[in-house]
Parts: C-alpha cells; structure tokens; sequence
C-alpha cells in the first residue's frame, strides 16, 4: 500500500503530539481512513527507520524520525509564509532544478519547493555536474515567480547566496565567503552550489527556479577525486554531523525573508549583504571570460548583479559571465 502522502500526513500528526499518544482511532478519524489502514502505515513507517512505539489502550507515539528531508517533519518547525509550505519530496530523482520546472509550468505556487535525497543527474553552472551523494546533502529547488521587469532578474541570483551563508552561521556558527556569482566557499573550499534557471520572454518573467546544493554532511572518501575546486561539508569543517531538517528550515526562512526584503526595498540591502560576506570585495583578481582575460580589482556589485572589476587604468568595467579567482593566485591547501 504506497501511499507517500498519507505516511507524511501520519508523521505529522504524531510530530504534533510530542511526548502524548495518538490512539488509532483519533489518527484514523483526522485522516478518514480504516484503523486498519492506519496500523498499515504505522507498520511502513517502521520499516523506513521510523522509531514509533505503541502503548496498549494509550495509542502510538513517534520518538525518532530517520535522517531525512521529510515534509512533515520540516513543516513541523517552520516559521515561513510561503517558501516550503509546499514541498515535493523525492528520495531519488535526476534533477530537482528539472522537476521545479515542469511543476511550475504546470502552474505550481511561488514557494513550492522539490527535495531530493539524492540526484542521479545534479547540474551546476555552465553545465557542470553537481555530486549529489544520498542522505547526507541538502538538494532543494525553489519555485518563485517575481513581479520585477526581466532587467532586473540577475538581481535575484544572490538571493541563495546570502541566504545558505546565512543558514549556515546560524547552524555551525561558521562564516562562509561568497564568490561571484553563485559560489559558497568555507575556508577556502566550496560548500554550496546555487543554479538560478529563468523562464521569461520580453513582457516579463514567467518563474524562477532556486537550485541550491549544500554539503551538509558529505564525509571526504563521497567527494570525487577529479574536482575542479577543492570542496568540503559542514561535518569536515565542524567534527558534527548536521541536523538536515533544521538547516532546510533556516534555509526557507531566510530566503522568504532576502525575497520580500527584496520586494519591499529593491536591490540595495541584497547587495549589500552580499558584498559584506565577498572576500574577494578590494582585492586583485583574474576574471577568466572564455574570450578574453581581465585583471583589477574587485568593486561590488552594480544594480543589475554585474562584478564592478577596478582596471589598473581606473575604469570600472562590468563582468557579466566568467569565472574569478585571486591574482596572483593562493597556494592551494587541496
């Protein structure tokens, strides 16, 4: 009896209970299903790693959930108006960026979010893989649909940015570095990947997928030995595996928060943020463009999300695509 949405339903109710017993007949009047159909999906939940006991004449009580992105278990503590209040949960999918898209061109609410445990196809920029190892990582994918002239839709690429570095310090109390225009670095080492994918045409946009990876508790020997970027995870860094619910919940909240920031006070105090949390922000750099080469010094953000690049002439040229690292370069500690 597969049934994902009635199990969430059940783990919801018995979250909500706390310490106190759900006797079958309440969970199977607030469901409309058997008590029959009741003790099947109790039995099921067991089976997925789920700590439920039974009292007899005192009903059933949940006192563990497994390590896993499981809706109910993230709506239980979110504080959001919208942003997860919908979520699709996979256990494996290809890419979570691929199926936000298809439900919001078949018209899914701003906010919707797709997890994954594991992705068999995770994509990053300019067509990268991203590894997606299960049950260790976050793989979200947010559906929103901003009403902003399609000028000003670049703006909206650090929004994850600010929000996963802002997640993350509340969690482990690191500060990560931000690196143009979508990376998350600790230490010098990549923790997070974040794909904004954009459906619009002239008279507007249509919706914005969020794609975020972050490596929450990915342990050395899960990291492929042919990385362009040495990478690291929050367990490397701290010694302490991560709670993963906690930290989708903080992620939620912090981008509703960036997002109507956003909407009420336009760009400003995005970048702002971003640029506070930029370490390359004053410094030389070599920005590598396909065609060509630039050397300067990194500027800030201009209002459209362009890297404001410092020539040695003075003037101030603005980088819309390329990959940016220190000049001269650091010696690596990979």
């Amino acid at each position: 009896m597969a049934d994902p949405g009635m199990r969430h339903a059940i783990v919801q109710l018995l979250l909500e209970a706390g310490e106190a017993c759900l006797s079958g007949q309440q969970i199977s009047s607030r469901l409309g299903i058997s008590r029959a159909a009741v003790w099947k999906h109790i039995e099921a939940l067991r089976h997925d790693g789920f700590d439920i006991c039974a009292q007899t004449a005192r009903g059933y009580r949940l006192r563990h959930c497994p390590d896993r992105l499981l809706p109910a278990a993230i709506d239980a503590g979110l504080t959001t108006a919208f942003v997860g209040r919908q979520i699709d949960y996979h256990a494996c999918i290809d890419s979570t960026n691929e199926r936000a898209s298809q439900l919001a061109r078949a018209g899914a609410e701003e906010g919707l979010v797709v997890l994954a445990e594991e992705q068999s196809a995770g994509r990053g920029r300019l067509g990268r893989s991203w590894r997606s190892p299960a049950g260790v990582n976050l793989y979200a994918s947010l559906v929103l649909r901003p009403q902003v002239p399609l000028n000003q839709a670049a703006q909206l690429t650090f929004l994850s940015a600010v929000a996963v570095a802002r997640a993350v310090e509340q969690i482990s109390g690191l500060q990560v570095q931000l690196k143009w225009p979508n990376d998350v670095l600790l230490q010098g080492r990549k923790l997070a990947g974040l794909l904004n994918e954009l459906s619009a045409e002239t008279e507007g946009i249509h919706h914005l997928i969020v794609g975020i990876g972050v490596n929450l508790n990915m342990t050395a020997d899960q990291f492929p030995a042919d990385l362009r970027y040495p990478a690291t995870s929050l367990l490397l860094a701290t010694g302490r595996p991560v709670d993963r619910v906690h930290f989708a919940q903080l992620l939620f909240q912090e981008l509703e928060q960036l997002y109507l920031l956003l909407q009420r006070s336009g760009f400003t105090p995005l970048r702002l943020a971003w640029e506070a949390l930029c370490d390359l922000t004053g410094r030389s750099v070599q920005v590598d463009c396909g065609s060509e080469i630039l050397y300067g010094t990194v500027a800030g953000l201009a209002e459209d999300g362009a890297l404001l690049l410092r020539t040695a002439a003075g003037d101030i040229h603005p980088v819309y695509a390329g990959d940016v690292r220190p000049w001269p370069p650091v010696a690596s500690n990979h």
